[in-house]
């Protein structure tokens, strides 16, 4: 049994498939630039917790909390 489609179903499974075509790419592109500013974020706090150990330990006097040794 062969199903022969009309013009106009033919031209409306075009459509269809353009759509989800596109609706593909639109949710590939969130998908890529969501992880593309996560990275970005990740690597901003890694340049700052770097520069903040770079930068050496703070006074002695500010480091210790004498009021823990009580």
């Amino acid at each position: 049994m062969v199903i022969r489609l009309s013009p106009e179903e033919v031209a409306a499974r075009s459509r269809r498939n353009v759509w989800i075509g596109l609706a593909l790419v639109a949710f590939v592109v969130l998908l890529f630039s969501t992880t593309f500013l996560r990275m970005q974020a990740n690597q901003k706090a890694e340049r700052e917790k770097e520069a903040v150990l770079a930068a050496g330990p703070m006074h002695p006097e500010k480091t210790y909390d004498s009021t823990l040794a009580r």
